[in-house]
């Protein structure tokens, strides 16, 4: 719901909301009757299927051109049709999300003991990942693990259907936070508190430094490397890759160490260039996986492509 000290909407806002909520309610109740495969396959052939026809289609294949300009280019039409089966899939799946828990069975657990650890020193440590097959899947496996943590997310701009994806998230045991910026308070006071912090890290962050992607320049949300080095913790990065049958792989990789070599801010630089050089090493390994819809680098990295559609 809104917050006490939100500016209330107008009648007809507040109207449009609720009645947006009802459907996104209705469709998630419907998502719950039909079961993890039917839902999943659901999201997925609805997606394939229109997604090719919007606008956002263009900048899905500008996106994997700038990542992959060398790849053929069927192969590179293959894969913007292939992500979008990804993406329904995985926003299905938000429904079922308590169903798609270790313990279902479904999840296949690689270098838990990166997270064991963590969990038994009682220190935080900041977990970083990107926007990976379904990157709900490692939020469940960090509650799983029992790892104190504050898994981080933008709040949606409907603070009825917020509510709707925050009951969805509860199901399985997350503690959200929908912070409006780097560094908060909140965020520092529960690492203080020996609460580790989850952040994803690929996304578009226009006041961030700059840094390399898939060998262009992005700018880059610091809060990741800035908080590991103020608390003097490490990055851990976690991975998830989708398997056939509703199926995920959940990784904990090697620990990045963010050095302190008394220049904050290059320090700060360095730190979040590794952990975006990690979700690019990710993304080259599995390219269907990872969210291509968002409009990752600056214009000028788009406007250097010229005339996509030339056919």
């Amino acid at each position: 719901m809104p917050g006490e000290n939100d500016k209330r909407p107008g009648i007809l806002q507040d109207l449009n909301w609720r009645l947006e909520a009802a459907a996104f309610a209705g469709l998630l109740g419907f998502l719950r009757l039909l079961g993890v495969e039917r839902a999943s396959a659901f999201g997925g052939g609805l997606l394939r299927a229109l997604g090719p026809l919007t606008g956002t289609h263009k900048t899905v294949r500008r996106n994997l051109l700038i990542a992959f300009p060398d790849m053929d280019p069927a192969e590179r039409d293959r894969l913007a049709v292939e992500q979008w089966e990804q993406t329904g899939r995985t926003f299905a799946e938000l429904a079922v999300m308590d169903r798609l828990t270790p313990e279902s069975g479904r999840i296949d657990l690689v270098g838990m003991e990166r997270l064991h650890a963590v969990r038994d020193s009682g220190k935080p440590v900041v977990l970083i990942s990107g926007h990976l097959a379904n990157f709900e899947v490692m939020a469940a496996v960090i509650m799983a693990a029992g790892v104190p943590c504050q898994v981080t997310y933008r709040a949606a701009n409907n603070p009825y259907v917020d509510a709707h994806i925050r009951k969805a998230r509860e199901r399985y045991g997350i503690r959200l936070f929908a912070p409006k910026g780097d560094g908060t308070r909140e965020l520092m006071a529960g690492m203080k508190r020996g609460d580790s912090i989850a952040l994803l890290v690929d996304q578009k962050y226009s006041q961030g430094p700059e840094v390399e992607f898939f060998g262009q320049p992005v700018n880059a949300s610091p809060g990741a490397a800035r908080l590991a080095l103020k608390f003097g913790t490490v990055m851990q990065p976690l991975s998830v890759v989708r398997l056939p049958g509703v199926r995920f792989r959940v990784t904990a990789h090697e620990p990045i160490h963010v050095q302190d070599t008394g220049d904050k801010a290059a320090d700060v630089l360095a730190g979040i260039q590794a952990a975006n050089r990690f979700v690019e090493d990710r993304v080259r390994e599995h390219p269907v996986d990872w969210f291509w819809v968002h409009k990752r680098w600056p214009p000028e990295v788009y406007q250097s492509l010229g005339s996509l559609d030339r056919r």
